[in-house]
């Protein structure tokens, strides 16, 4: 029953979260200077036809009016029609959708790789010149962003080093039967490993830039809790029956240090997912964030508003799943 209560309660608050972000980001994004309609037509557009599609995508009425509009539209299922593309915003936002997901999930596990042997490599040589360089390589991980790694990434091993892609999701002129936007998760169903293959040699750049940022924080948080678990009773209590000392790190204390990680693993991947939108466009990559620049250079309204929905509405179910699993995993919490 307290469980219970602890989801719907979240589930109360993400609503209330969805609604503040819709009411910010609509007010926010028509204060702005500049006319989307103006944009969309040819020089020589008359008042006239300014005025008519004007009124077509309603924007002539209030903003109480417009934001009443929109938001029965979307409860509905109807987010609008992009002002640029002239086509539904929810099939535009779909169909980008996956191609980012795909991209950070494979960010979070080259993170959790790296982060987790950098954190295990520490702590079972900690004390020793080891050590200290893995401080120092994990720290310069940790200070360069994201978008700065892919411009590295890019120049040694797209130009000077060509060994990965740099640019697009999947070469066209591969036969691509796909039926779904998750490329790489049907190629595999599919057993199509020279997909898999092709669209892992596009993802691998961008992703591991992505990941470095993020892996040096699981390690530096992984390897602290590594390092007060190590001294816990249950710990010492395995070497004194004679295991050795990867064996208790790996065996008796990662899991328990795991629990503080994995909390901040989920906090981040919502950072990881905003994070696509500059290293997608970077590596031209066909995902939400590539789209989510283009929409704001040509002041895509309804655009705009459908995909920061999105984001909003993916940070909140990744954050209560991250609530709900820990809640899980961890015995004082599932037993209270």
């Amino acid at each position: 029953m307290q469980l219970f209560r602890a989801i719907l309660l979240r589930l109360v608050t993400t609503a209330v979260t969805l609604a503040g972000v819709a009411v910010i980001v609509f007010t926010v994004i028509r204060v702005v200077p500049g006319n989307p309609i103006a944009m969309m037509l040819p020089p020589g557009a008359t008042e006239a036809d300014i005025a008519r599609l004007t009124a077509l995508y309603g924007l002539d009425k209030s903003l109480p009016q417009q934001f009443a509009i929109w938001v029965a539209g979307v409860m509905q299922g109807d987010f609008g029609t992009s002002i640029t593309a002239r086509q539904p915003v929810l099939d535009l936002v779909l169909g980008r959708l996956p191609a980012t997901l795909e991209l950070s999930l494979m960010a979070l596990v080259l993170a959790v790789a790296l982060g987790g042997t950098v954190a295990v490599l520490g702590t079972r040589l900690r004390g020793g010149r080891t050590e200290t360089a893995l401080d120092v390589v994990n720290g310069v991980g940790l200070s360069v962003p994201d978008f700065l790694w892919a411009l590295v990434l890019i120049l040694l091993l797209g130009v000077l080093w060509p060994v990965f892609h740099i640019s697009g999701r999947v070469t066209p002129s591969l036969n691509l039967p796909f039926a779904t936007n998750f490329y790489l998760l049907e190629s595999l169903l599919r057993l199509r490993l020279d997909l898999t293959v092709d669209l892992l040699a596009h993802m691998f750049l961008p992703a591991l830039a992505l990941a470095i940022p993020l892996g040096a924080i699981v390690a530096q948080v992984l390897k602290q809790s590594l390092k007060e678990t190590m001294n816990l009773d249950y710990v010492v209590l395995a070497r004194t029956k004679g295991y050795g000392e990867t064996h208790v790190i790996l065996h008796q204390a990662l899991r328990n240090a795991a629990l503080p990680t994995l909390t901040l693993v989920g906090v981040q991947f919502t950072f990881l997912i905003g994070g696509t939108v500059i290293v997608e466009r970077l590596f031209s990559y066909e995902g939400l964030g590539n789209m989510a620049i283009d929409a704001v250079i040509n002041r895509d309204l309804p655009l705009i508003q459908g995909i920061v929905l999105l984001y909003a509405a993916l940070f909140t179910a990744v954050n209560l799943a991250v609530d709900l699993l820990y809640a899980v995993l961890n015995p004082r919490l599932r037993h209270g």
